[in-house]
């Protein structure tokens, strides 16, 4: 059997002082990951190191970077990568604001692409030697069902989605001969920050109490609940895995079956 075993493995775990960034760092931590969590809050980024795993002598760590500011997300990760390898990286970050993509204002687009697709061109870049001298390397994309079906309602989302799974794709294509996977998460409905943020701007768009937005959501899922941050955090930390080598340029749904397509 391939082991699941990550010790002795550095992951770097973007947006993981909640939600699915933070479940991602417990799992491979439990898995005897070393992780180093990113995020622009510090206070809370002391908080969550606390909660990581350490029974196998992990050392935990976290840098503050904001991905609004591409030039202090490359100072911080190229400081980091000089004294420390990173054998897996999740590249992880709050999505755009929801609204339609015809009022979409230009700048919007902009930000989203650089928070998203520049910042993960930026941080891969920076660790794919680490990896490849290692001969391990595994980078994680979370992104969303929408660049299998666009979501209503998301049109700046859906359109830098779909960018990152196909920047995605051509990364794994030429990472693979050197023992890197890319994949990407692609979370469905999951009981996060996000998600409550959609339901009341829906809730006060459509004038429809809060719970019935909700329950329109849920009739669309054929599992007929929300996910949890840690079942979506058991696929990246499958993917994490040398389980997972063969695993590569993928973009897998995790979403109770809510997806559309094959």
């Amino acid at each position: 059997m391939i082991s699941q075993d990550l010790k002795g493995k550095t992951a770097l775990v973007g947006g993981s002082t909640q939600g699915i960034g933070l479940a991602s760092a417990q799992a491979m931590a439990a898995m005897g990951a070393s992780c180093v969590l990113i995020s622009r809050n510090e206070e809370k980024l002391k908080q969550a190191v606390q909660t990581l795993d350490t029974n196998a002598g992990q050392q935990h760590s976290y840098l503050v970077a904001d991905y609004s500011n591409v030039q202090n997300v490359q100072q911080v990760v190229a400081d980091f990568v000089q004294t420390h390898d990173v054998h897996i990286l999740i590249n992880n970050t709050g999505g755009p604001a929801g609204g339609p993509i015809t009022a979409a204002k230009p700048e919007e687009f902009l930000m989203a692409f650089q928070q998203h697709l520049i910042c993960n061109q930026i941080i891969s870049g920076l660790v794919t030697p680490g990896m490849k001298k290692a001969g391990y390397g595994r980078i994680i994309n979370i992104i969303s069902t929408s660049v299998k079906i666009p979501l209503k309602g998301l049109g700046v989302s859906n359109t830098i989605r779909g960018a990152v799974a196909s920047w995605a794709k051509t990364m794994a294509n030429e990472l693979g001969e050197f023992g890197i996977t890319v994949n990407n998460v692609l979370p469905g409905a999951t009981s996060t920050e996000r998600l409550e943020t959609i339901v009341n701007n829906k809730s006060a768009k459509t004038g429809k109490d809060k719970h019935e937005v909700e329950q329109e959501m849920l009739d669309e899922i054929p599992a007929r609940r929300f996910g949890k941050p840690e079942e979506i955090a058991a696929v990246v930390a499958f993917l994490a895995s040398p389980a997972a080598a063969y695993v590569n340029g993928v973009s897998i749904p995790v979403d109770g079956g809510r997806t559309g397509s094959i």
